[in-house]
């Protein structure tokens, strides 16, 4: 268990690997935004559809954790997830993808929402504040979205799991779907507890992903919130709980299995 749990942790403790060949889709750009409740300037990503300036259409929104290694093999830890490419051939599934940047070595405490007795952590509330009261603004002012909580989603794998789980607990008002990818429940086991003694909005949705080699507890850990949550009296129209046989604790599960994910979280 202590060894699978080691493994992992070394999969979500990310460093920058390089590629030496770029990737990105032309509707790729990046800005720069002063993150004050983090005390540091973030990179964000945007991908916008193709048909963007064709028309004046409000789109939907889709916040992911580690922009890295979303569009750019020449950024990503050990392969990217191709959702330029995803969005690029299939253009009726129109969207805007905001990529948040890891902050490295700062990457834990952001995703984490509470200390980890051995690792540390626990910043997300602050990260989420950046994401609520300075980016999402400065997206919705600058493009085309559709601001309600229907229209704006979360996406993220491991530890940005955890982080996007947390995220729609606290601020459904904000956020109305969630894709949870190999969530790191692990590293705040108390987070059960915190369903358990929550009142969930009956509107949030989720959509959950696991492999059955990322490692012993993962899809123990995934159904056991799924269950909570159907207790909680989420509708199981709002649930999706899939399991990858086989699938590992890599971007290749998560590319594979992105565009499945993205199709329900955009459905109504």
């Amino acid at each position: 268990m202590i060894f699978t749990r080691l493994l992992i942790f070394i999969c979500i403790a990310w460093r920058t690997l390089g590629y030496s060949q770029h990737t990105l889709s032309p509707q790729v750009s990046k800005f720069t935004i002063e993150a004050l409740q983090l005390g540091t300037d973030k990179q964000i990503w945007i991908y916008l559809p193709k048909d963007y300036s064709e028309n004046s259409a409000h789109y939907p929104t889709l916040y992911m954790q580690d922009a890295q290694n979303l569009f750019d093999a020449a950024t990503s830890y050990a392969g990217e997830w191709e959702i330029d490419e995803y969005l690029d051939a299939n253009a009726s599934n129109n969207a805007i993808i905001i990529g948040i940047e890891h902050g490295n070595e700062k990457r834990m405490s952001e995703l984490t929402p509470y200390p980890n007795e051995s690792y540390g952590g626990g910043n997300a509330d602050a990260y989420l504040e950046f994401i609520i009261h300075t980016l999402k603004p400065h997206i919705d002012s600058t493009y085309r979205t559709l601001e309600n909580a229907k229209s704006t989603s979360i996406f993220g794998s491991s530890l940005g799991g955890l982080l996007l789980f947390y995220a729609i607990l606290k601020h459904p008002e904000v956020f109305g779907s969630a894709g949870v990818f190999s969530a790191s429940f692990w590293f705040n086991p108390e987070i059960f507890d915190v369903v358990a003694a929550s009142q969930i909005s009956k509107n949030s949705r989720f959509y959950f992903l696991a492999g059955s080699a990322e490692s012993d507890t993962m899809v123990p850990d995934q159904e056991k919130m799924v269950s909570l949550l159907l207790e909680k009296g989420v509708p199981q129209h709002q649930l999706t709980n899939i399991k990858v046989e086989g699938g590992q604790h890599n971007e290749a599960l998560w590319r594979e299995n992105f565009g499945q994910a993205f199709i329900w979280l955009m459905s109504e």
